[in-house]
């Protein structure tokens, strides 16, 4: 029988899958996948927040609940709380009406529908992106029908943010270009600006008339203080001028298989506001109607209990600390070893990722040597590492860097 599917081309790998498989396939039982952005517990457990079980637990004897279908923009509450989280108690845009909030498929859903908006309403066809970015970013942008351009971020040399490489690249963007910054903890290279170069980049953008669009997947994961990982946005968002910003909960309350996240647009009016909403809710009602609900009411639960919101905050600054201790100690132990190189830039860099500045070569040596993986870049989760990793890790590196230029 003939096929009429016979033409369709296999997809180009994936980085980050293929280096999943390839440890998935590998018999040893000592092997370490870091390239997997999920947090993991001492033991290498994905864990589930005690908050998060207090909070399904209420909901499961709360015989009010139901599972009927929510709004096309979500749970009304669940938007309420998650857009003060990210703009904070006195946000005037809130307060004036001037921002829209829906609730979307994590992260990467809030991203995928604000592109598809802006792909219909905003006349400028290019977004500019950090090189490097977050894998899927191109993709989502491309998928809207947007042109993807890179600005310069990372500085390969100082393993550092190329500041003045990233201020002259948007400088030279075209007025009324989207621009993607990510609001901390930047994936993959772990480097932030600090708050005064924010302000620097935030005065080019608005005198480019650039649209800043956030990607805010990791608040409270830099620091372990949700303010303190919101004042990059907070700092757009006070001037008066527009902003997007995609909000995710996989991270930072560990609900990534709830798909859980919230798209705010801040608007300059609002009458603005209004209809950029409407024009929102046509994106969303032929691509997947309506978000799913249990996720949402998980998070709000937490959000609006001022005691559940305390126990959550107590346990991300947990997981936080946990993560700049790996650092700490996985640089420790590279120094210990006199492996060749400065490696002060897995102390200073922040969040989940590192970009240790290993080549593909190298990596490929970790991975069939020392049973290490990792993604060809270099970049490392430090959310899977642990005390009992840190010395295979830090052996495997320094062996790699002495032996492979």
């Amino acid at each position: 029988m003939s096929s009429i599917l016979s033409n369709v081309l296999p997809a180009p790998e994936d980085p980050v899958l293929s280096v999943i498989f390839a440890c998935r396939d590998d018999p040893c039982p000592v092997k370490l996948n870091l390239s997997v952005g999920a947090y993991q517990t001492e033991e290498g457990k994905p864990l589930v927040l005690e908050v998060v079980r207090k909070a399904e637990q209420q909901l499961a004897n709360d015989l009010y609940c139901d599972k009927g279908y929510l709004p096309i923009d979500g749970l009304a509450d669940f938007n309420k709380f998650s857009a003060k989280l990210i703009l904070g108690d006195d946000s005037h845009a809130v307060k004036e009406n001037r921002v829209v909030t829906i609730q979307c498929l994590s992260g990467t859903g809030s991203l995928r529908v604000g592109a598809e908006f802006l792909a219909k309403h905003h006349q400028q066809r290019v977004v500019f992106v950090p090189n490097p970015t977050w894998g899927n970013h191109p993709f989502i942008f491309t998928l809207a029908g947007l042109s993807v351009e890179y600005f310069r971020y990372y500085d390969p040399h100082t393993r550092g943010l190329d500041f003045e490489g990233m201020l002259e690249d948007l400088g030279a963007a075209p007025s009324g270009a989207l621009v993607v910054l990510q609001a901390c903890a930047h994936n993959p290279t772990g480097i932030d600006p600090t708050l005064e170069q924010w302000e620097q980049i935030r005065q080019i953008v608005r005198s480019k008339g650039l649209l800043p669009f956030f990607d805010n997947a990791y608040q409270g994961f830099a620091s372990g203080n949700l303010d303190s990982d919101a004042q990059s946005v907070r700092m757009f968002v006070s001037d008066g001028g527009e902003c997007l910003i995609a909000q995710s909960f996989a991270k930072n309350m560990g609900l990534y298989g709830e798909r859980i996240g919230a798209l705010t647009i801040v608007c300059t009016s609002e009458d603005v506001a209004r209809k950029v909403k409407s024009q929102l809710l046509l994106v969303v009602r032929p691509m997947y109607l309506t978000p799913p609900i249990h996720g949402a009411s998980i998070v709000t639960t937490i959000l609006k209990n001022s005691d559940m919101y305390k126990d959550w905050t107590i346990e991300l600054k947990g997981m936080a600390d946990r993560i700049i201790s790996m650092r700490q100690q996985l640089h420790e132990a590279i120094q210990a070893r006199g492996t060749p190189g400065d490696w002060s830039h897995i102390i200073k860099q922040r969040g989940m990722f590192s970009f240790t500045g290993l080549n593909e070569k190298q990596v490929r040596m970790m991975a069939k040597e020392y049973h290490i993986y990792m993604t060809y870049d270099g970049r490392i989760s430090m959310a899977g590492v642990s005390s009992k990793t840190v010395p295979q890790l830090a052996d495997a590196i320094h062996a790699a860097v002495t032996r492979i230029p």
